[in-house]
């Protein structure tokens, strides 16, 4: 077994591990940074999901290093890209021009990018990455973890002064001992309104294998029947309008029924297209929805055909959650939800391209192609499931449905932090449950991140640096998107920088008013947003 020493410690290569990796080496301090997958990035490349993002990240509602991940993007396709000259000088290009996102994209650009912002911290040795390790098993004194067993190739020791996890489902929390909750709190700990009735720990939000595909028009690309193909195709939730695999679909924020439509590379300049979630979700149009590459801005004939995401209602998966809970999941029970939840997304693709209604009256979209190259599988698959609700650390902040609920606050309502680290802002945005709830989507106004919230209640050397912080499953629904993970992660390797800079313990940094001082100035001066400016919930 090898050993490995360094400063801080970042488990997860996700957003909130990328940023947080970056954040502490660009203090100068040395950072092992590990990830399970061979890709880091997290939900923008492993998990293939474009970014959702607040109405306002063009201009504010971010920190400054998500803003050049940003337009790192942005400047990867002007660079590399055979744009129009129209979209090549469109400040706020938007290369799938997809309704998600203003920033719609492929993962391996994204992955591109984030390779070549670590590059020059890889190069100096303050950053080493491990890639295709997991954690597997930690060592404790105390209340601080010493270090974290990683299994790979080899099994690898590395002993930290601080351990940041950013593991998409909390792993370390487990591992370390560390007090974390799991599913949904009855509404009786914090009286949020949405909560339910009884608290149950295995009550968490669906997963999602997405996928990628283009379509050609007159080819044929169906796939192998999927084995599991017959059981998707006749199952019907309770709480759905219909088949699971059918266009129609329940709106989450209504739970009306609505159509869907789904136009593979509908006509029309893609830089007309609007993205607001504020204004319009822009889910009723499938292909549209989270498309990652337009053709049409791009000079004629460069492209075939769009490529766009699946990551939409029909191949959510809730049987089963996506992680072990005590007393309810077993490591073999995880085996089988992610092989279900692949199965349940195979069987879409299957389902489009053999039986799927079309506008002509015909049924069948056999030109579809699942995009192996895109995702980096063998499947065709994403490498990793999209996480969305995680362990969550028994922080010394808790942030309820009170703090973030348009419903409560009102849409010009605002909870201000004394301790805040940053911002976000997002609907409070739950997707069906593992508990047989449906879509639970709540307007929400824009948020400051409290400090406390990354603070666990006990063990002082472990930060949270991605979806594990103090927040519930209610509020989950809001913390979850891209930005907020990248701010939580760049929070955590700052304050783990500072804190081996000062020789002080992070709690102390909360309580100590002139150390919160002391770290709200580097805060500023890395360009962490820690303040809304007027802007009404939505």
């Amino acid at each position: 077994m090898r050993e490995l020493d360094t400063e801080i410690l970042v488990v997860g290569g996700g957003l909130g591990g990328v940023a947080a990796a970056l954040a502490a080496a660009a203090h100068g301090r040395r950072v092992v940074l590990t990830e399970e997958t061979d890709w880091l990035g997290g939900q923008l490349t492993a998990q293939a999901v474009p970014p959702d993002e607040n109405p306002w990240i063009e201009r504010f509602g971010s920190t400054r290093t998500y803003r050049e991940l940003r337009e790192g993007i942005r400047g990867y396709y002007r660079r590399h890209y055979p744009l129009r000259a129209e979209a090549a000088k469109h400040a706020e290009l938007n290369p799938g021009a997809g309704r998600v996102s203003k920033l719609c994209h492929e993962p391996r650009v994204a992955k591109a990018v984030i390779e070549a912002i670590l590059a020059p911290h890889v190069s100096a040795g303050r950053i080493r990455v491990l890639l295709e390790h997991r954690p597997v098993s930690a060592h404790t004194t105390g209340d601080r973890v010493d270090a974290v067993v990683l299994e790979g190739e080899d099994q690898v020791t590395v002993r930290a002064r601080y351990v940041l996890d950013a593991t998409e489902n909390g792993d370390l929390l487990p591992l370390t001992g560390t007090e974390h909750v799991t599913g949904a709190e009855a509404k009786s700990e914090h009286g949020e309104p949405h909560a339910p009735d009884q608290a149950d720990p295995a009550n968490l939000q669906g997963f999602t294998y997405c996928f990628a595909v283009s379509h050609h028009e007159g080819e044929n690309h169906v796939i192998d029947r999927p084995e599991m193909y017959g059981f998707w195709r006749d199952y019907q939730p309770d709480f759905w309008p219909g088949p699971l695999l059918g266009f129609v679909a329940p709106d989450p924020r209504t739970l009306d029924p609505v159509k869907r439509t789904f136009v593979p590379n509908p006509p029309g300049d893609p830089l007309a297209v609007s993205a607001d979630q504020s204004a319009d979700a822009g889910d009723k149009e499938l292909w549209a929805f989270r498309r990652i590459l337009a053709r049409g801005l791009h000079t004629d004939g460069a492209f075939a055909s769009d490529l766009t995401l699946v990551n939409w209602p029909l191949n959510d998966y809730w049987l089963k959650p996506s992680h072990t809970i005590p007393g309810h999941t077993t490591e073999a029970d995880v085996k089988t939800a992610h092989h279900e939840a692949k199965q349940l997304s195979l069987s879409v693709l299957y389902w489009l391209q053999t039986e799927a209604p079309r506008a002509d009256g015909g049924t069948g979209f056999p030109g579809l192609r699942l995009r192996h190259d895109v995702t980096g599988t063998e499947d065709g698959l994403a490498k990793s499931a999209y996480i969305r609700e995680a362990r969550r650390i028994k922080a010394v902040t808790t942030v309820t449905e009170h703090d973030v609920s348009a419903e409560i606050l009102g849409v010009d309502g605002r909870v201000r932090r004394e301790d805040a680290v940053g911002v976000g802002s997002y609907r409070i945005d739950l997707h069906p449950s593992t508990g047989g709830d449906n879509y639970i989507d709540v307007a929400s106004v824009p948020y400051e991140i409290p400090l406390g919230a990354l603070l666990p209640v006990r063990v002082g050397n472990l930060l949270p640096a991605g979806k594990n912080i103090g927040t519930t499953h209610i509020t989950n629904g809001c913390f979850r998107l891209h930005p907020v993970e990248w701010n939580i992660g760049e929070v955590a390797g700052l304050l783990a920088a500072f804190a081996v800079r000062e020789g002080v313990e992070p709690r102390e940094v909360k309580t100590d008013v002139r150390l919160f001082e002391d770290f709200a100035r580097v805060l500023d001066a890395a360009g962490v947003e820690r303040r809304w400016p007027e802007v009404r919930g939505y």
